[in-house]
């Protein structure tokens, strides 16, 4: 037993050496490869020694370069926005300008003369997947019925920089805000007038809305146009709404036949009105001036009486009897001479004047 301990010990002691050695040759073997590689691998990009002109040459073409980024064009479409540090500083117009440096200062060139265009609504839709977008399109009008309102809304870059700077996204700005103002100047607009005449009045009120509200927020933009170009009802209710539409067509022709047939006999009523008003105040002045007449001549005569009872009376008999006498064809002659001593017997003249009857048909001396 004491020998086999010694042994037992050296043989544990040559196998952990021969581990050892196993481990070391493992490390080894993997390093000198990669050796082998970088060695290859920096021939291939090991870059030239240069000497002080070398040097200075090429610190010179760096610095020409970069020096070389402090000139700029600005096209004749374009506004040149200065960036110093990522904050702008200056908004230049088209040309060659300088500024500093890269990265101190950087210039963005958005096109400031060209339109760009929304679209609200995009026509009429029907199916079962549209009804959210409908109901997003609907717009209620002054006499509170709804329309559904389509336009394009043309814009422009007026100032760059709030262009760039004061709005997120200048497309939805101003697609949210036309929208925003249609439907207010739709809420103050009959649906009659909004779908008939007044359509360009409400393009033109939507435009200058929507350039105030713009303004207010420093937008940068510049609305150039709206068009409006489609207001109808809800395709859902648009056959109901035809109807009515129908029947106040109708009721408005028969009201203009109403007002022609009106103003076709109210000035011929008016005129017969005017004529019997004109005759009855002619009849009236005719009427009065007779009685006046009479009345004068019967104050006359009553005069003429109270001075002379006698020769008045018997004058008034007389013109009584002439009256009477003028009018008879045939007159009685009392020939006795009682109460009438001086009387002329009379002749009636009309008699004399009188032609004679025909003879009748057949009669003798005709000749027939």
């Amino acid at each position: 037993m004491d020998k086999s301990e010694p042994s037992a010990v050296l043989s544990r002691e040559d196998a952990i050496a021969n581990g050892e050695t196993q481990e070391e040759e493992a490390l080894t073997a993997p390093r000198g490869v990669w050796d082998s590689v970088s060695d290859s691998v920096g021939g291939l990009f090991r870059l030239p020694r240069l000497d002080r002109r070398g040097a200075a040459a090429l610190i010179g073409l760096a610095l020409a370069s970069w020096l070389a980024t402090t000139l700029y064009r600005v096209q004749p479409d374009e506004k040149g926005v200065v960036l110093r540090l990522g904050r702008w500083v200056a908004t230049t117009e088209p040309g060659l300008h300088f500024h500093m440096p890269y990265p101190i200062e950087t210039v963005l060139l958005p096109k400031v003369t060209q339109v760009n265009q929304v679209l609200l609504g995009v026509g009429p839709t029907g199916g079962p997947n549209d009804a959210e977008t409908n109901r997003g399109r609907q717009m209620l009008t002054g006499d509170e019925n709804i329309v559904e309102a389509d336009c394009t809304v043309f814009w422009r870059i007026r100032d760059p920089g709030r262009f760039l700077f004061k709005i997120d996204n200048p497309e939805l700005a101003v697609r949210i805000t036309a929208e925003g103002a249609l439907r207010d100047v739709i809420s103050r607009t009959p649906i009659q007038a909004a779908m008939s005449d007044k359509r360009q009045q409400i393009a033109d009120e939507t435009q200058a809305l929507l350039q105030s509200l713009l303004d207010d927020e420093q937008a940068g933009v510049e609305i150039t146009q709206v068009q409006l170009q489609r207001v109808e009802p809800p395709l859902a209710v648009i056959d109901a709404f035809n109807d009515v539409q129908r029947a106040r067509a109708d009721q408005e022709r028969a009201r203009n036949e109403a007002e022609a047939y009106a103003n076709d006999i109210l000035p011929r009523a008016r005129g017969d009105a005017e004529r019997i008003r004109q005759d009855a105040e002619a009849y009236k002045i005719q009427v009065v001036n007779l009685a006046h007449g009479e009345a004068g001549a019967f104050v006359s005569l009553l005069r003429s009486y109270e001075a002379a009872k006698d020769v008045t009376a018997r004058r008034l008999y007389q013109d009584s009897v002439d009256e009477v006498l003028r009018k008879a064809s045939r007159v009685i002659v009392d020939a006795s001479g009682k109460g009438v001593s001086s009387l002329v017997p009379y002749l009636p003249m009309p008699d004399l004047r009188t032609p004679a009857a025909a003879p009748a048909p057949g009669a003798p001396g005709t000749g027939k």
